[in-house]
């Protein structure tokens, strides 16, 4: 599945129904640059994903929202609810694993 960039009236409905990724980032942001790679090879591994991409310069009410206080950081949804949250670039084996955890 494609990635998506969420707006905060989209982002609800974004995150409703099953496994979803949540990265928020921004363009100027040098991790997060390394960590959209790794999220490019997670929607080639991983289809069934869905990754919801929140620019926080362009939806600082989502990042309020969440306390999101340093970026990247990554929020772990399964059917509209939050499993869990990592802040920093997180390395792909451990965004794979928590995707496991969540499944199985």
């Amino acid at each position: 599945m494609a990635t998506i960039h969420a707006t905060e009236e989209n982002f609800d409905a974004l995150v409703a129904e099953g496994v979803v990724l949540v990265d928020f980032w921004a363009p100027w942001c040098g991790p997060c640059k390394l960590l959209a790679r790794e999220l490019e090879e997670l929607e080639d591994e991983l289809p069934f994903v869905n990754i919801v991409k929140v620019d926080v310069d362009q939806c600082p009410a989502l990042a309020e929202r969440f306390h999101v206080n340093g970026i990247p950081d990554l929020y772990f949804y399964q059917d509209g609810q939050v499993v869990t949250h990592g802040p920093g670039a997180i390395p792909y084996e451990e965004i794979r694993e928590q995707i496991a955890r969540m499944l199985y």
